[in-house]
């Protein structure tokens, strides 16, 4: 009896193990934005339209702030990131600089 038990656990702990690895994997891809839900990326889906709803009032620009990336600031305020590239060509999103102006509409 001692060995099924045994053997059960070992079960029980590779299904946890499994579960556990799909669980991180999920959660790295949404902090990494893989969710993909403001249509900026360059997926299979990465052209659709955004369902989510802009903040009534949007500001006309957004001043850069430490840590800050193309994906906080549409976060933050409800621009998708597509728009703000389309809005500010000369920005490189991979380096913004702390006080830069973006624009935003």
């Amino acid at each position: 009896m001692n060995n099924r038990s045994s053997v059960s656990a070992r079960v029980f702990a590779v299904a946890a193990l499994a579960i556990a690895f799909v669980i991180a994997i999920v959660a790295i891809s949404a902090s990494l934005g893989g969710d993909d839900s403001n249509g900026s990326g360059s997926g299979k889906h990465g052209n659709r339209p955004s369902h989510k709803t802009q903040p009534k009032h949007v500001p006309a620009s957004y001043e850069v702030e430490s840590g800050d990336t193309l994906i906080a600031i549409a976060h933050r305020t409800g621009v998708p990131v597509v728009t703000i590239e389309k809005l500010n060509p000369e920005v490189d999103p991979q380096s913004l600089i702390v006080g830069e102006q973006l624009k935003l509409r």
